[in-house]
């Protein structure tokens, strides 16, 4: 018997009702960010129940961390694929996200219907809005410490940033900074047969998801379509293209709501992409939540739906890394470069800067995976001791 074989051999019977349940607890258990969230994960599916080996697990998170998606919601469509076939997949995965986008929605809509006119919501976000300033200044040194591994890529990184400044269109950006990093590459190792195919096929990606669509909704699902394939290295990467088409070409939020929006997942049982839930929200209303949010989460659905074992098998190509790690640099540049216009909206006096450099040492010095909702909470707490001082 071979080793896929015995896993499958392995894998409990799971009902699809059963499937969905599972993945549901997880979902309302998935506080902390995806490092705590694929821990919950291997630690019953692998450690206690054995549906797989460790081996294989760290292979399959392998390939995802390679992909652009949030990871943990991956290796759940993942699971729910062995146990139950595709069906089972679109269960697993629709589980660990439903109680995030429903709190997500929940608190989408209060906000633009009640806003935070109130001195009481006026206090929280007030706290709020530098501690997730701060949030993104260590998710910049933290993609940053391990996408920016050699002085190209430092220089990749730089000069997306200076094209950010002068305003030229990310898609373009992105694509510059892969292909110029594949061909310095290029010169040092002979590329493969298919090795051309392995650049064209993200680039074709991003660009299909770049079409100009004919109504609102559409628009706002093209968005959500394109930061899902964009999202390489974490959550936090698709920030600057988030931004960039609601703040800078959509006009219909700031960056204080935003970065509102961002504050707010970060205290909620989910994967911080799901602020995309808000920024759809603010954009086009409850069906606007709704379509983004599909778009954002369709890549990580489709990559195991459709051919886990093609992306699998591509991914172990040299000259396909060298084109997605220079994308990645790219994209620690644009954060980095949309990080400071949130620090020129956000840090307006000095207890905001207070508050701002509080919660980067604590992001900095304390490595729990509560450490996230617990400076979120703290700062709105900050926020409305100030206020009451006031």
């Amino acid at each position: 018997m071979t080793e896929s074989q015995t896993e499958k051999a392995s894998i409990p019977r799971q009902t699809l009702p059963g499937v969905f349940l599972r993945f549901l607890r997880f979902g309302l258990l998935a506080w902390g960010g995806p490092v705590a969230q694929i821990a919950m994960i291997k630690q019953e599916l692998v450690d206690q129940e054995k549906w797989i080996t460790p081996t294989r697990f760290n292979r399959v998170l392998a390939v995802y961390q390679v992909l652009p998606g949030p990871e943990a919601h991956e290796l759940c469509v993942y699971f729910g694929m062995i146990s139950r076939g595709r069906v089972g997949a679109v269960l697993a995965g629709l589980g660990f996200m439903l109680p995030g986008f429903i709190l997500m929605f929940a608190l989408s809509w209060f906000y633009a219907t009640f806003g935070i006119d109130s001195p009481l919501f006026g206090a929280l976000f007030y706290g709020f809005q530098p501690a997730a300033a701060a949030l993104i200044v260590r998710a910049v040194h933290r993609i940053g410490g391990h996408a920016l591994s050699n002085r190209w890529l430092w220089l990749a990184a730089i000069l997306a940033g200076l094209l950010q400044w002068l305003e030229v269109h990310f898609m373009i950006t992105l694509c510059v900074g892969g292909a110029v990093y594949y061909l310095i590459q290029g010169q040092f190792q002979k590329p493969g047969e298919d090795a051309h195919l392995s650049v064209v096929v993200p680039i074709a990606f991003m660009t299909a998801s770049t079409i100009v669509a004919a109504t609102p909704l559409l628009t706002l699902f093209g968005y959500g379509l394109r930061s899902g394939l964009l999202t390489f290295g974490g959550a936090y990467t698709v920030i600057p293209f988030l931004q960039h088409d609601a703040v800078v070409v959509g006009g219909w939020m700031t960056n204080q709501q935003f970065l509102d929006g961002l504050a707010l997942s970060s205290i909620l049982p989910a994967p911080l992409i799901i602020f995309a839930t808000f920024v759809g929200y603010l954009g086009g209303g409850p069906l606007g939540a709704l379509v983004l949010t599909v778009g954002i989460f369709l890549p990580a659905f489709a990559f195991t739906l459709i051919g886990h074992s093609f992306f699998e098998k591509l991914v172990e190509q040299k000259n396909i890394h060298a084109f997605l790690d220079g994308i990645t640099a790219s994209v620690v540049g644009l954060i980095a470069a949309t990080t400071i216009g949130f620090l020129q909206t956000t840090l307006i006096d000095i207890r905001t800067f207070m508050i701002f450099l509080a919660a980067l040492i604590v992001l900095f010095r304390w490595k729990s995976s509560f450490a996230v909702a617990v400076v979120m909470l703290g700062a709105g707490a900050a926020g409305l001791l100030i206020s009451s001082l006031s």
